[in-house]
């Protein structure tokens, strides 16, 4: 595979989210292709940005597990929606995904949830995400204590963490060309259908 290989319409599925599962098989050559750019927003427009890992991905949705009281947990609840970006430098692409977001069911977030490593499953609880902290020795202090309290016992999923998901009404796919003129597909939802077209770079 050519490093800046042309896409052209003809060549895309027809459905956004088998292209991106073809893009992402791809992104092997990544070092961390699960890595997306997530961003939310306040009731009035304000975004914020940060890096999560996707963790969820089927025939239509794309997802992530955090604190729902994090900032972006408390933005979701105000404005669910959310873009995400998964960029894959390597073979000069990106997808950008735009759509509603809803929790994940708690039986889904359970299931993930004891999939984790139990250094992230004691961390879950530790963390008041983006709350103010004192000292990394009261963080460490916490997880000590959390880890007595559940030293002969599976750790459960604290009430205030699980999955999101986002369900795309805009999926678009960009591919780098020389000189800035880069391709760009762009598939839009319409009623049970995707419209597919090439944007100007």
């Amino acid at each position: 595979m050519a490093r800046w290989d042309p896409l052209h319409v003809a060549d895309c599925d027809p459905d956004p989210m088998v292209q991106f599962a073809r893009w992402f098989d791809e992104g092997a050559v990544m070092v961390d292709r699960e890595a997306v750019a997530l961003v939310t927003a306040t009731p009035d427009g304000a975004p914020s940005a940060r890096m999560v890992l996707l963790r969820h991905r089927d025939a239509d949705s794309i997802g992530w597990y955090t604190n729902y009281e994090s900032v972006k947990g408390r933005q979701l609840a105000k404005n669910p929606v959310a873009a995400v970006l998964w960029y894959c430098e390597p073979l000069g692409r990106q997808v950008r995904f735009e759509g509603p977001v809803a929790p994940m069911s708690a039986e889904e977030s359970d299931d993930y949830f004891a999939q984790r490593p139990r250094g992230h499953q004691i961390g879950a609880h530790a963390s008041h995400q983006s709350e103010p902290l004192a000292s990394r020795a009261e963080l460490e202090a916490r997880v000590a204590s959390l880890e007595a309290h559940y030293a002969d016992r599976d750790v459960p999923r604290p009430a205030n963490w699980g999955g999101y998901r986002l369900t795309p009404s805009l999926v678009e796919f960009w591919q780098q060309r020389a000189d800035r003129l880069h391709d760009r597909v762009w598939y839009t939802r319409t009623g049970e259908g995707w419209r597919i077209e090439r944007h100007y770079p």
